[in-house]
């Protein structure tokens, strides 16, 4: 009976200390936890900021070519968009040791608003400094709104095999009216002023609604295409009609109807044609974040493309 007793208070007593120990281990898994988060928000909020100390110590170096990276659409919200371009643009120029502005350009084009205000900021910040040239360099593909951004520098560079021009407009919707006919669901839609739903997708659209969106079309299509001109100069020797169509040429083809001067990259603009091979970037550094989510979004963007299209240049 004694035997049975002390086994039972050891077994107590073992139970009890083993409770002690799993709530210190919880204690300790709980603090190492916090610490690791706390480790991670200081680490995130140095790497966040070291881009923009970083660019700040080298733009002092002088006799360099000042560049400045517009890459993907060009619009509200993305890497691409106009205050930070803008923002890039004015200190690449503002810096005493810049002996060029050099626009690194891989976009498709995007709104034709922010392609404007980069546009005419390059023309203000020209004048201002008429001692530093600006020269743009097309990337995979320089389209669009893009080519109209580039349109404003002393000359455009390009690849043989880039994707340049795109002077157009575009507008791209569905028509889902007879779809919803089909089956049976009743649109309805209210509104204070005549055409505030106009060019819904649920209804056939009204001549007059084609008509005054193919007008406001027109009407950028005319200012996309005087900024054009005003860049290109006589050196637009292509077919307007051809030229302002819409329509995408290679870099090789862009050289012959004069949307670009000539071969080049950015190592070879910055060294040959500026003379400054030191390349300093200008471009307002990104959170970590947000490039963590763009390698992200890349990577499965190029592993979708690599698994769906029949054509590569492999």
């Amino acid at each position: 009976m004694a035997d049975e007793e002390k086994w039972a208070r050891e077994s107590l007593r073992e139970i009890a200390l083993e409770g002690i120990r799993e709530r210190r281990r919880a204690r300790r898994w709980a603090i190492f936890m916090r610490l690791l988060f706390l480790g991670a928000i200081v680490s995130l909020f140095f790497f966040t900021l070291r881009p923009g100390l970083q660019m700040g110590d080298t733009a002092i170096s002088s006799g360099h070519t000042a560049v400045v990276q517009i890459n993907g659409p060009i619009m509200a919200g993305r890497p691409a968009n106009a205050e930070r371009i803008i923002q890039g643009l004015e200190a690449a120029f503002e810096s005493e040791g810049a002996r060029g502005v050099l626009l690194e350009i891989n976009s498709p084009g995007g709104s034709p608003v922010a392609s404007s205000r980069i546009y005419q900021a390059i023309d203000r910040l020209r004048a201002a400094h008429p001692d530093k040239p600006v020269h743009a360099v097309a990337g995979d593909i320089m389209a669009s709104g893009a080519y109209y951004i580039a349109a404003a520098a002393d000359q455009i560079h390009v690849d043989g095999a880039s994707i340049i021009g795109s002077i157009g407009v575009v507008s791209r919707g569905f028509g889902l009216s007879d779809a919803i006919q089909r089956l049976g669901i009743e649109r309805r839609v209210y509104t204070a002023g005549d055409e505030k739903a106009g060019m819904d997708p649920f209804t056939p659209p009204e001549p007059d609604e084609v008509e005054r969106l193919r007008s406001m079309l027109d009407g950028i299509h005319d200012q996309f295409i005087a900024a054009v001109r005003e860049g290109r100069g006589e050196r637009l020797t292509g077919n307007p009609d051809a030229l302002f169509s819409g329509r995408v040429w290679t870099g090789t083809q862009g050289i012959e109807q004069g949307l670009a001067d000539g071969y080049g990259s950015p190592e070879s603009v910055a060294r040959e044609v500026i003379g400054a091979p030191e390349r300093v970037n200008y471009t307002p550094p990104r959170g970590l974040l947000d490039r963590a989510l763009e390698q992200i979004g890349s990577a499965a963007v190029a592993a979708w493309v690599e698994l769906q299209s029949p054509l590569s240049l492999r």
